[in-house]
């Protein structure tokens, strides 16, 4: 192999080191967001179970008690 052929094979190993580093940095921003955007999906889920519960709570308690307030039995 010629001096030229070598020097361009490590240009080109090189060249492609700092694509796949690139790459690498574009793949761990992606989970980052991704791991972020679970997170704040869980919570919200979390949320809308607490304000279900909560609903059905207050709702069960007026109809246990809407009879008494209302003078009936």
């Amino acid at each position: 192999m010629s001096e030229e052929q070598i020097i361009a094979l490590l240009t080109e190993i090189r060249d492609l080191q700092k694509q796949n580093t690139e790459n690498y940095k574009i793949a761990l921003q992606n989970q980052r967001e991704s791991v972020e955007f679970q997170r704040s999906f869980a919570a919200r889920q979390r949320k809308i179970v607490f304000l279900v519960i909560a609903i059905v709570i207050v709702t069960f308690t007026i109809m246990t008690f809407l009879p008494q307030l209302l003078g009936r039995r």
